[in-house]
């Protein structure tokens, strides 16, 4: 196959916001002049990108559960207790805390609307949370909400501990869609847990997708995709990240029984146990298979928040890819993601450990940088935090990184952050991939299993060394493809700071 040259390029994007942020921009203007991308000075995960803990006042139990950017610099924060926190300046030398609400039931879910109706405040402020989508506003000026209105409610609320309720941001439409988890986690008690709503601008509660298990949050890419994660247990043999599409199914049967309660939409068959996802999406046509299945212990437990990064380079060489934290790793993970013949699927890479509690929420914010928020009641985590808030940005040096994997006829191709070592590239013997999956059942979770070897055959870079084309056999469809690429190394002679990656292959072009 001939390659065309191609020069991969990043523009940064960069906000004032302080001493820190002006030493980094000039530190980025400095990188855009000279060319010179510190490549050879990544040996860790840190010396890309470097985690910030803010420091948080001992009033304010941040239990992080969800994040939103505000005008004027100022950061929205929920927590599983009830509470929503200002942050003015958070990437200043003394951010300033202001404790906008309390009272309400575990905000996983903020989406800032400007409003000039929500009096001084200047627009309204979506809240989701466990019994409804609110929206609250400080009319007065004064920093703190003295309106609290209804969105909507439109489903049910038994008390069990694990109704979690995820909002997400507003699509193109103007609607907020909320991922309700089942009941305890297993079953659907009351109408619409384990299902995703979509919530007008005008308050009507639309039910779109069953088939929600556990969710741990909820995001769009930068096509405008909208996809979830769901946690390992039944019906998912691992952790996923899922793509919502309305009238779809996403794999657990436990809120079926509200299909009457949801007459414009078609019950899908039942699932059959025991199975595998590529066996049953074929059966079940609204059955959509998970985008990202990440390998459970591997790349984590309990898959949480989204985030795509749109910042033009200014977060490093990653625009345009999904972040996904993990709760109990308390990590962050970079996804690839790809679709083909409608259907969308990629790779998911190790990214940044470190995290000082469990992360669960993530915010992109005008400068670039990565806000995570952390919690581990109830769930634990290997951030060993009750929680935390802490900003992730990059350091100005290029890691030397996949960048991405693409699925093509016949087998892969890899990009690089910066250009490989031709030698080492065009080497088959330093690839090495396997494949296997996780059972679709009813159970609990599953063992990995249908592992088998995948041999490359050839590898062909192209001239520049961004890329590599990968001839590989036994590829098989809603299977994890992993890859490592330990023999590859840069022009410099670095490897690669993560060397391997793992394919959620849902169709072969």
């Amino acid at each position: 196959m001939a390659y065309p040259q191609r020069q991969l390029t990043t523009i940064p994007r960069v906000t004032a916001l302080g001493l820190r942020a002006l030493a980094l921009a000039a530190m980025w203007a400095t990188i855009a002049t000279t060319g010179a991308r510190g490549e050879d000075t990544v040996t860790s995960e840190a010396d890309a990108y470097v985690i910030e803990t803010l420091t948080i006042p001992d009033e304010a139990y941040l239990e992080v559960g969800a994040l939103a950017w505000l005008p004027n610099d100022r950061l929205a924060v929920g927590t599983r207790r009830g509470e929503i926190w200002f942050v003015d300046h958070p990437a200043g030398e003394a951010p300033t805390w202001t404790r906008f609400a309390h009272g309400l039931h575990e905000v996983l879910g903020l989406a800032w609307k400007a409003d000039a109706s929500a009096g001084e405040g200047g627009g309204w402020l979506y809240v989701t949370h466990r019994p409804e989508v609110s929206r609250l506003a400080d009319s007065d000026g004064d920093g703190t909400a003295d309106r609290f209105e209804t969105v909507a409610d439109g489903w049910g609320v038994s008390g069990d501990y694990h109704e979690y309720a995820f909002g997400s941001k507003f699509d193109a439409k103007g609607d907020i869609w909320v991922v309700l988890c089942l009941t305890g986690s297993f079953s659907s008690e009351v109408p619409f847990r384990g299902w995703a709503v979509r919530v007008t601008p005008d308050g009507e509660t639309i039910p779109a997708v069953s088939g929600i298990r556990s969710p741990g949050g909820i995001g769009f890419d930068s096509k405008g995709h909208l996809l979830y994660t769901d946690n390992q247990g039944p019906w998912n043999g691992t952790s996923m990240l899922k793509h919502l599409v309305e009238g779809d199914f996403m794999g657990h049967p436990g809120g079926f029984r509200w299909y009457d309660l949801a007459p414009h939409l078609e019950k899908p068959d039942e699932p059959k146990s025991g199975t595998r996802w590529a066996t049953e999406s074929r059966r079940i046509p609204k059955l959509r298979p998970p985008v990202v299945m990440f390998p459970h212990g591997i790349m984590g437990n309990s898959a949480a928040g989204i985030a795509c990064d749109e910042s033009g380079g200014a977060f490093g060489p990653f625009s345009g890819q999904v972040f996904v934290s993990d709760q109990s790793h308390s990590i962050v993970m970079r996804c690839f993601l790809e679709e083909i013949d409608g259907v969308m699927q990629g790779a998911c890479f190790r990214f940044r450990e470190g995290f000082k509690s469990g992360s669960l929420a993530l915010q992109f914010a005008p400068d670039g940088s990565l806000y995570v928020g952390g919690t581990n009641r109830g769930w634990g985590s290997r951030g060993g935090g009750d929680y935390a808030l802490e900003r992730l940005h990059w350091s100005g040096h290029t890691p030397f990184e996949i960048l991405a994997m693409r699925a093509v006829p016949g087998g892969f191709e890899l990009e690089f952050t910066e250009p490989a070592n031709l030698t080492t590239l065009s080497d088959p013997t330093n690839y090495q991939m396997k494949s296997f999956t996780y059972i679709y059942q009813a159970d609990y979770g599953s063992p990995v299993v249908d592992d088998e070897t995948c041999n490359v055959l050839s590898a062909t870079p192209s001239p520049d060394g961004r890329r590599v084309r990968l001839e590989i056999d036994n590829l098989r469809e809603c299977v994890i493809h992993e890859l490592t690429a330990d023999g590859v190394r840069s022009a410099s002679g670095q490897p690669l700071l993560h060397a391997t990656g793992w394919y959620t292959l849902n169709r072969i072009p």
